[in-house]
């Protein structure tokens, strides 16, 4: 929480109300004293041996407000500039704030530009020490590769708890069907409507459809053979929602295997 700047940063009281405090502290310790007491209040005798000693006597000023220490002063953080760079602050802390703010993968080349770095080998040893970390500690979530970048994820035994909270994305109610014909052009991609077709025994266009309005699949490109039909292939957010790296991460399937 922050520090009002016009507060006493021991007691949170007004400077005017602590030097008003201070000055009858001050007051009270002289009149205990004897020293700063006036010839008015003194006793006869007291201000006759004042008179005789030739001794003056004075209260001491009691101090301003620009006497006291200013908390401002005292909490102060150099502001941000213009020119701040992620030099100025630990590597590693940075990087954590930038993966924290981002719902998205965010490629090593993308962070090291946003840090302001010439390459990404301090960027992906900093990962390496924050995961490091974040093990020693037993943090509940590590900073994992997904879909060609970095994001920090929770670990999968606590899925079941960030379940409870979040609602079930439309992705998680793919028909049979529908994860039948994904799977198909994730292990056979670039693969041609018809030749998925051929695999499942029914028709597929509507599935297909389906998957691309999901941005599961999308057009890769053009078959180079009679009428171009069009080729199919899985998206990027098709990595991020099942947790791959790259397609060379699919689970290995004998059913997809190439004949020899």
């Amino acid at each position: 929480m922050e520090n009002d700047v016009r507060t006493n940063p021991r007691n949170g009281e007004p400077h005017e109300q602590a030097a008003a405090d201070s000055a009858a502290v001050i007051a009270s310790q002289a009149s205990i004293e004897g020293v700063g007491e006036s010839p008015a209040n003194m006793n006869p005798q007291a201000a006759a041996d004042a008179d005789q000693s030739g001794m003056t006597t004075s209260i001491p000023p009691a101090p301003t407000e620009t006497d006291l220490p200013d908390a401002a002063n005292e909490t102060a953080v150099p502001a941000l500039t213009d020119d701040f760079s992620a030099q100025q602050m630990p590597l590693q802390q940075v990087l954590e704030a930038i993966l924290f703010s981002s719902d998205v993968p965010l490629s090593g080349g993308k962070l090291a530009q946003t840090l302001g770095l010439d390459s990404t080998k301090p960027v992906k040893q900093a990962i390496e020490d924050l995961n490091t970390i974040y093990q020693q500690r037993q943090a509940a979530y590590r900073i994992e590769e997904r879909a060609g970048g970095y994001q920090i994820l929770t670990l999968p035994q606590y899925a079941e708890y960030v379940q409870r909270l979040m609602r079930k994305r439309e992705e998680g109610k793919l028909t049979p069907a529908a994860l039948e014909t994904l799977a198909i052009v994730a292990y056979k991609q670039p693969i041609l409507r018809v030749d998925v077709e051929t695999i499942r025994g029914v028709a597929c266009g509507e599935v297909l459809r389906t998957l691309m309005e999901y941005n599961l699949v999308k057009i890769v490109g053009r078959a180079e053979e009679v009428g171009r039909p069009m080729l199919y292939g899985t998206t990027k957010h098709f990595l991020e929602v099942f947790g791959l790296a790259g397609l060379k991460d699919l689970p290995k399937s004998e059913a997809f295997k190439e004949p020899v």
